[in-house]
């Protein structure tokens, strides 16, 4: 999951959800911007440098406050479509991730990108099989799979 944008990500966790329910065993690698959606909302107490920081004030925190990819007009766009979502009774993002724990599916979260935006494990939700690890990982992941998504 490289993007970072609210309907991608509703996007992806529907797909890990419906073939975790399925019976596959689903593996979801966040690099860069993805992991924004992986973000607590509340800012625990972490050391950063000043490049950290900045990037801490540009990337969006947590699930609630990604952009759309389309649309957005300010963070009007994904307020509508979350209002859209809940008036249809389709699950939220927030919700889908919940899903996704209850049936297992694994989450690992790109070390290098974390770094580079200057994200701490500290800052990421509680999820019960997330991991942080390496590009390696995601390719071990991949090669023993039936189907790889880029999203």
């Amino acid at each position: 999951v490289f993007s970072g944008s609210l309907d991608k990500l509703i996007a992806s966790f529907v797909i890990a959800t419906g073939a975790a329910a399925s019976g596959m065993k689903v593996n979801l690698f966040f690099t860069f911007w993805g992991t924004s959606g992986l973000k607590k909302a509340e800012k625990p107490k972490t050391e950063k440098g000043l490049l950290e920081r900045m990037f801490g004030w540009m990337l969006p925190r947590g699930s609630q406050k990604l952009p759309l990819s389309q649309m957005n007009m300010g963070g009007a766009g994904a307020k509508m479509i979350r209002y859209m979502m809940k008036r249809k009774n389709v699950a939220s993002l927030e919700e889908l991730i919940e899903v996704a724990a209850e049936l297992e599916v694994e989450i690992n979260i790109c070390e290098m990108s974390m770094d580079l935006m200057g994200i701490k494990p500290q800052e990421l939700r509680d999820y019960p099989k997330l991991s942080v690890c390496g590009a390696a990982k995601f390719l071990e992941n991949s090669s023993k799979g039936k189907m790889t998504l880029f999203i």
